[in-house]
């Protein structure tokens, strides 16, 4: 069965990648919020509230004046409290899960532009097993409920840490990889990366057949997705030499 082949936990280290045709990067604080600006050979200006932490990025023109991009900043004051408050919403729930626990108290957490904040969950090995066994319990029940539904089933299940997504595929080889830290939410995310991933072993994409097959499968899944692009990844773990 595929769950025999899952790994145990290992910390990872994300992968970072250049960003493209940048030509500087500098940090400048706009009434007390440290923002990064990337300059890039682009015509717009472009504003982001990067989980895990809510760092603050801009991405502007080569030649933009400076107080331009002060100015873009402030009148996007009130987008960016509201991201900072959606994150610390979602961190709050994830602690709320009775499989999590925070090193430090959430309601500590500060952002800061460089490093990890204060109250920032971090992973160590003991939360990397938890979340590995928590996902491993889990997983046999809910192929033996999805496989028959999609009619397909995966080679293999590789359990990882992740920057950026919650869970990947590779059709060609039906190998499915999912973000160790489901293990440490609510099970119906789990649940839910799990049936998006194994869609995909019929859709590559995310087209029109890849959404009738979803709500074919599990008709809340728009709201579920919802609901996990408001949480925050947490910050990958680097590799202990």
């Amino acid at each position: 069965m595929p769950f025999r082949n899952l790994p145990r936990a290992r910390s990872l280290a994300g992968r970072s990648t250049s960003p493209h045709a940048l030509i500087s990067r500098e940090v400048i604080t706009v009434d007390g919020v440290q923002v990064s600006v990337l300059r890039k050979k682009n015509r717009n200006m472009y504003l982001r509230v990067k989980p895990p932490y809510g760092a603050v990025e801009v991405t502007a023109p080569a030649r933009m004046p400076q107080q331009d991009i002060v100015r873009f900043v402030r009148e996007r004051r009130a987008w960016i409290d509201e991201a900072l408050r959606k994150m610390a919403a979602a961190r709050s729930r994830i602690f709320a899960s009775p499989n999590v626990e925070p090193d430090v108290p959430v309601s500590t957490v500060s952002m800061q532009c460089e490093g990890a904040p204060e109250g920032a969950f971090s992973w160590n090995e003991q939360s990397l097993e938890r979340a590995r066994q928590s996902i491993e319990r889990q997983l046999p029940a809910l192929l033996r409920k999805w496989e028959p539904v999609i009619s397909r089933a995966p080679s293999k299940i590789t359990l990882r840490t992740m920057s950026s997504r919650w869970g990947s595929c590779t059709p060609k080889t039906a190998r499915i990889r999912l973000n160790l830290q489901l293990g440490l939410m609510d099970p119906k995310y789990l649940e839910y990366v799990l049936v998006h991933e194994m869609v995909h072993l019929w859709e590559h994409g995310h087209g029109a057949g890849f959404q009738a097959r979803m709500t074919d499968a599990l008709p809340n899944w728009k709201e579920l997705r919802r609901e996990l692009n408001t949480c925050t990844i947490f910050e990958v773990p680097q590799v202990r030499g």
